[in-house]
């Protein structure tokens, strides 16, 4: 395998790796479990 091919082999496993994170982190996010970050603060104290 030759330093161009090894390359790009790194760069697909990163992307895969980065893609495949999203994946999970939308599948198992449980927007009950959150706080909504509009309901953190007033909207007074944003525009302020």
């Amino acid at each position: 395998m030759s330093g161009v091919q090894r390359i790009l082999v790194i760069i697909a496993v990163f992307l895969v790796l980065i893609i495949a994170s999203f994946v999970w982190f939308v599948s198992t996010w449980d927007p009950a479990k959150e706080e909504s970050i509009t309901h953190r603060m007033p909207m007074e104290e944003v525009t302020a």
